[in-house]
C-alpha cells in the first residue's frame, strides 16, 4: 500500500467527508508526482466542476464552470495547461492560449453535444436561415465554434442571446438549453436538437421521488435538463450559479439535478448542508484520472493543436462572448 505523504496528507483534510481513507492511499503517490510535476513544468490544472474530488479539490489550481475556465485560463502565466475536463474544454483553453501548451489527458473525453453537430450542419442553417446569427454553446468542437457568431455558455446564454439586438437567433447545439433560455426571452429561438448524455436522463418524476423521500429538499437544475425538469426544480442555473446558490442560500438540504461529482466537490465546502445525490455519472468527464494527468505531464501527451484558420475564426467567436 502506498504511504500518504505529508503534503497529501494535509490535503486529505479537504475531502475526508467524500473520500474514504482506505481509497485515500490509491492516491497520494500520484497526488505528489503531479504537484511535483506543475512546479518542474510550470504547469496548471484546469478542472471542471465535474472532476472527482481528489482531481478538483487536490490537485487543480484552476476549478469552475466552462465560462469561468474559460475566462481564466487567459489569465495564468504558466508555460503548460492540462485541461482535467473534456475536448472541447481544451480546444477552448487552447484558442485562448495560442503560444501555451495545452494537454488533454484522455482522448477519449468528448462530448454528446459536441458530437451532435458538424460545421456542414451550421453552413446549411445558415443557408435555411439567411442573416440570421448563430449563437453556439462552448460545448463544441473548434471548427463549429468558426462557423459560428458567438459563443455562450449556460450560465450566460440569455445575456450573450440579447446582446445582438436582434428578433431571432439560432442556438445550438442543445436543445433544452435553448428551450430554457426562449421561456426567459422574447429572442426567437431555432433549436438544434443536440441533448447532454447526463442531464436529458432527469424527469419531473424523478423530482416529485425525491421531494417524497426528503422532505424539505431544496432542488436546483442545470439547464441542459428538459424544460419539464427545469420547471420542476426550486432553482436552475449553470454549475457556477448552482453552487453559488447552496454559499449564498444554505439550505439545510438540497440535491443537484447535474453530473453527481457536482455534489461531491460542492459538499467538501459546505459540511453542514446534506447532499441528496442522484448520481448521473459523465462517462467522458470520469475519463479524466490522476494517473493519466501525471502521464500528460511527465510525457507531454495528447497536446492540443488547432488548424490556424480554423482557431482564428473559432476565437473570435469566444473573444465576442467574453467581451460581454
Amino acid at each position: 500500500m502506498s504511504t500518504i505523504l505529508p503534503s497529501a496528507a494535509s490535503l486529505y483534510d479537504r475531502v475526508r467527508r467524500v473520500i474514504p481513507p482506505i481509497e485515500w492511499p490509491s492516491f497520494s503517490d500520484d497526488i505528489e508526482a503531479i504537484l511535483a510535476l506543475k512546479r518542474e513544468r510550470n504547469a496548471v490544472i484546469l478542472a471542471h466542476n465535474y472532476q472527482t474530488p481528489e482531481i478538483f479539490h487536490c490537485v487543480a489550481d484552476i476549478v469552475g464552470d466552462s465560462l469561468a475556465l474559460a475566462r481564466k485560463a487567459m489569465s495564468t502565466e504558466a508555460d503548460v495547461i492540462v485541461l482535467a475536463g473534456v475536448h472541447f474544454m481544451a480546444e477552448t483553453a487552447k484558442l485562448l492560449n495560442p503560444q501555451k501548451t495545452v494537454l488533454i489527458p484522455d482522448l477519449r473525453a468528448g462530448c454528446s453535444l459536441a458530437d451532435s453537430i458538424t460545421a456542414e450542419d451550421i453552413r446549411l442553417l445558415r443557408q435555411r436561415y439567411p442573416g440570421v446569427p448563430v449563437v453556439t454553446y462552448v460545448n463544441t468542437s473548434a471548427d463549429v465554434k468558426a462557423e459560428s457568431d458567438i459563443c455562450c455558455t449556460s450560465g450566460n446564454a440569455k445575456a450573450v442571446v440579447e446582446s445582438l439586438g436582434v428578433p431571432k437567433v439560432i442556438m445550438l447545439p442543445d436543445e433544452y438549453l435553448a428551450q430554457n433560455i426562449a421561456a426567459q426571452t422574447k429572442v426567437q429561438i431555432t433549436a438544434w436538437k443536440g441533448h447532454c448524455e447526463v442531464h436529458e436522463r432527469f424527469t419531473p418524476a424523478d423530482i416529485r421521488q425525491l421531494r417524497e423521500s426528503h422532505p424539505g429538499v431544496m432542488v436546483l437544475a442545470h439547464p441542459e435538463c428538459p424544460p419539464d425538469v427545469v420547471a420542476e426544480a426550486d432553482f436552475s442555473g449553470s454549475t457556477a450559479a448552482m453552487s453559488d446558490y447552496v454559499e449564498r442560500q444554505k439550505p439545510p438540504r438540497v440535491v443537484l439535478m447535474t453530473e453527481c461529482s457536482m455534489s461531491d466537490n460542492v459538499a467538501v465546502q459546505h459540511p453542514e448542508i446534506e447532499f441528496i445525490r442522484p448520481c448521473n455519472l459523465c462517462p467522458h468527464m470520469k475519463r479524466i484520472t490522476l494517473a493519466n494527468i501525471r502521464s500528460a505531464l511527465e510525457q507531454n501527451r495528447h497536446e492540443v493543436m488547432i488548424e490556424p484558420d480554423i482557431a482564428a475564426r473559432a476565437r473570435l467567436a469566444v473573444e465576442r462572448m467574453l467581451a460581454i
